[in-house]
């Protein structure tokens, strides 16, 4: 039979997305919700307890004179299934990490529940794009290209104008373009990759370095200044080198002062759990990919309720029949 704990972990299998704050390691994020799922888990009622028969012998009455045994059957609950003899019904949960968020980076990161790690592994072998903002800073560069590295130079940036900064983004995007169909390994005369380039599905194949394949700037206020940047096979740190990259292009300096993942596959940052939701009661709410079966078809449905007609969902699901 089966346990209410049991019926509430199967609600909770599939893939779901967190916010990872600023200064917090994401090993601490997969830890506090392993914690608060299994602290859920254990917290339900256990199953009533089994019943054994057992024979009683009768004394008293007319039987003390009686040379006979008399017993009497009755029905005892056995203590072999009590949480105090077999322990918490649940010793250990799971949760599995998708692409991953060092401490200085913030925003959406992916987590996996029972059967989702297994789909978590596809996600991670498909080539889905990621969208990060970028906060980066004039005027000076670091030992580690953020805010709070050891400053090792200073420059002005009085002649920075957004014209500029956009032509720079524009060479930078056209360079990553080319590695992008260079890495792609499909013929560029052929139908095929003129419907991929149009459908938004040409990606790299195998091992590639970290390509961009969008790039713009929509805050623009020296010596601040914002990216919105989507990728693929990126770096927490590549993201922040590039900000360095922007400020010398532009005969300049430039720091990174934030790094923030607001989309990951299908999983945006406003369907993210913050953390006083790390909960499991949170956790069966959230809009999730959730895997209750091994067919292809299935999932594709559960995929395209998350996020209809995402072209990166297309793509994992195109992976995951291939596997």
């Amino acid at each position: 039979m089966t346990t209410q704990a049991v019926r509430l972990f199967r609600k909770m299998n599939g893939l779901f997305a967190v916010y990872k704050p600023q200064g917090v390691h994401w090993k601490h994020v997969r830890d506090s919700t392993e914690s608060n799922l299994l602290k859920a888990l254990n917290s339900c009622p256990p199953p009533a307890p089994q019943l054994a028969l057992q024979f009683q012998l009768l004394s008293g009455g007319e039987n003390c004179s009686s040379k006979d045994v008399v017993l009497s059957p009755s029905m005892v609950p056995t203590l072999a299934d009590h949480p105090l003899v077999t322990g918490p019904q649940f010793h250990k949960v799971h949760v599995g990490v998708g692409h991953r968020l060092d401490a200085f980076s913030s925003g959406v990161l992916v987590l996996g529940v029972g059967k989702g790690n297994g789909v978590l592994e596809h996600l991670c072998k498909s080539h889905v794009t990621r969208d990060y903002t970028l906060e980066g800073e004039f005027g000076k560069a670091t030992d580690n290209f953020t805010h709070t590295g050891r400053v090792i130079e200073k420059t002005t940036y009085d002649h920075v104008t957004l014209d500029k900064l956009e032509r720079v983004l524009a060479m930078i995007q056209g360079a990553n373009q080319k590695a992008l169909i260079t890495y792609s390994q499909v013929d560029l005369h052929t139908q095929e990759a003129y419907e991929l380039a149009v459908r938004g599905l040409l990606y790299p194949h195998g091992k590639s370095p970290p390509i961009l394949t969008g790039l713009r700037c929509i805050h623009f206020n020296p010596p601040n200044f914002t990216l919105e940047v989507q990728c693929v096979n990126e770096t927490q740190k590549y993201l922040r080198k590039l900000i360095h990259e922007v400020g010398l292009e532009l005969r300049t300096s430039a720091v990174c002062s934030g790094v923030r993942r607001t989309r990951d596959g299908p999983f945006k940052v406003e369907n993210a759990l913050t953390r006083q939701h790390w909960t499991a009661d949170s956790i069966i709410c959230v809009p999730k990919l959730s895997v209750h079966t091994s067919k292809a078809t299935d999932f594709e449905d559960q995929t395209s309720e998350v996020h209809e007609g995402s072209s990166e969902v297309r793509e994992m699901l195109r992976l995951h029949r291939i596997s």
